[in-house]
C-alpha cells in the first residue's frame, strides 16, 4: 500500500458517504406513487457497522431525499444523515463544525459531479470504478467493486487496516 495513502487514512475520524452511486449501483426505482425503492449491499453494511465499532464516526451525504436511506442509516447505526443537500460542500462543511473536525481528520466517497467539491477538499477521497473519468481524476483511491457491489466495504475495510483496527473487528467472526 502507499505510505502517503496509509497516513491519510491513519487521520481519518470520520467517514462519509454519498448514496446513489455509491450505496447502491446508481439505479433509482420509483414505484406508481413516486416512492423511491433502492438496494442496499448487505455486505457494505456490516462494514459501516465495523467501522463504527472501530471507533470512526460515520455520516451519509446525498442530494436526494428518501425513506429508504433514512431506514438504511438506522439500520447501520449512522447518526448522521444529511439529505436533501444539493449544496454537498456547504453540508459537508456545517457537519464539520458541528462534529469539531478538521477537513483532513475526514474521507468521503463519492462518484459523481455534485460531489467533487467534497472529494477535493477531504483528507481521503474514494470514487468508484464507474464514476466519471474527471471524478476519478480528483480521488485518492478508486475502489475495485462498484457502487452497491461492496464498494463501501471496501472503503471500510481500506481505512480499517491502515488505522490497525480491521483483526479486532475481524476477531468475533473468527471464533
Amino acid at each position: 500500500m502507499n505510505k502517503r495513502l496509509i497516513a491519510r487514512a491513519r487521520r481519518i475520524r470520520l467517514a462519509i458517504f454519498d448514496v446513489d452511486g455509491v450505496l447502491t449501483d446508481g439505479t433509482l426505482q420509483l414505484g406508481k406513487y413516486g416512492e423511491q425503492i433502492k438496494a442496499f449491499n448487505i455486505r457494505d453494511g456490516l462494514g459501516l457497522k465495523m467501522l463504527a465499532a472501530s471507533g470512526v464516526r460515520l455520516a451519509l451525504l446525498s442530494a436526494r431525499k428518501s425513506s429508504a436511506v433514512a431506514l438504511r442509516a438506522k439500520e447501520t447505526g449512522i447518526a448522521h444523515v444529511l439529505q436533501g443537500k444539493t449544496d454537498k460542500l456547504e453540508a459537508f462543511h456545517d457537519l464539520l463544525h458541528k462534529l469539531k473536525f478538521a477537513e483532513e481528520e475526514t474521507s468521503f466517497m463519492g462518484d459523481d459531479l455534485p460531489d467533487l467539491p467534497v472529494l477535493r477538499r477531504c483528507g481521503l477521497a474514494f470514487s468508484v470504478p464507474d464514476a466519471p473519468q474527471i471524478v476519478r481524476n480528483h480521488v485518492h483511491y478508486v475502489t475495485e467493486n462498484g457502487g452497491g457491489r461492496g464498494a463501501v466495504r471496501e472503503a471500510c475495510e481500506f481505512l480499517m487496516r491502515a488505522q490497525g483496527t480491521f483483526e479486532s473487528q475481524l476477531a468475533p467472526y473468527l471464533r
